[in-house]
């Protein structure tokens, strides 16, 4: 049941094969002395270290393959079945810094296990598109989560701020190797990648008050098919492993469209708990006709 609460609450930030990896963290909210104590021995004898990344991220593509406007609609299954949707949008810039929203809801069938509802909004950078603050706001049955996310540029920081129902407010300080991202924003800047087969990626990304090293490649250029239809995509394969604990790491894989939409198709990540998958559903643009599920009801390739 832990595991399962931890799954669904992180849902709101599944937009990227990111935070697939990162789950399940079953001890995320218990109190740092008592998950101190759980630690096992053969980890406190032999800490282990993440390997830095290689090369920074490439210089991104221009023109911007999404716009303010744009609504990415998505269908979140796990182990086979389905337990929600979620939303991605775009919004008018703001204050300097591009916002980009997320919102994920169980369905009836799993909110009979977790009740959740959440949303998470990033405000990047309109050229860069490096993140300068992530905030999170989930209830979960009835006890809600609040997280607020500070990027520091100049001294590679990340600053999380959190509090879980009525208990007294937390904080963790982290520091990223050479990309600092977190769940909601990375899948726009992955598709301003330029991606071609064999090109390698490494960043940190934060999610579930946790930070993460994701390394990866792009695997090759597949014909999918999806809930939308046919597409040539490039698949991306990596693996994410927590900073602070890196015996956990997670597999993942996504689907980018290989088209002037660069659209994020599917994310697919292997879990404890078996698979999990978040599947594009719709696709509303400024100045273009409406797209969405019609004939395909699951997606092959």
């Amino acid at each position: 049941m832990s595991s399962m609460r931890t799954l669904l609450a992180a849902w709101l930030s599944l937009s990227t094969a990111t935070a697939w990896a990162q789950l399940p963290d079953s001890d995320a909210d218990k109190p740092e002395a008592e998950k101190a104590e759980a630690a096992t021995a053969k980890e406190k004898e032999v800490p282990l270290t993440v390997a830095p990344c290689a090369n920074a991220l490439p210089a991104l593509r221009t023109p911007m393959a999404f716009m303010p406007g744009e609504v990415l609609e998505f269908d979140l299954d796990a182990m086979g079945a389905q337990a929600g949707k979620m939303t991605m949008r775009v919004q008018k810039q703001k204050d300097g810094h591009l916002p980009v929203e997320v919102e994920a809801k169980t369905n009836s069938f799993f909110s009979k296990v977790r009740r959740v509802h959440g949303s998470a909004i990033t405000y990047l950078h309109p050229r860069t598109l490096r993140p300068k603050r992530y905030i999170e706001d989930t209830t979960e049955n009835e006890q809600r989560r609040k997280v607020e996310v500070a990027f520091g540029p100049k001294d590679r920081s990340v600053k999380v701020d959190y509090q879980i129902g009525k208990r007294p407010k937390g904080q963790f300080n982290y520091t990223y190797d050479k990309d600092g991202l977190d769940v909601a924003g990375s899948i726009y800047l992955l598709r301003q990648l330029p991606l071609q087969e064999n090109l390698q990626v490494c960043f940190d990304v934060y999610g579930v008050r946790r930070l993460w090293r994701m390394q990866g490649a792009v695997v090759k250029r597949e014909q999918v098919t999806t809930p939308l239809g046919q597409f040539n995509a490039w698949h991306m394969q990596g693996t994410a492993i927590r900073l602070d604990r890196p015996r956990q790491k997670r597999e993942v894989h996504v689907w980018i469209s290989d088209d002037a939409r660069r659209l994020p198709l599917a994310a697919v990540g292997t879990l404890d708990l078996g698979a999990v998958r978040a599947t594009l559903t719709g696709v509303s643009r400024p100045g273009e006709k409406r797209q969405e599920a019609g004939g395909e009801e699951d997606m092959k390739w």
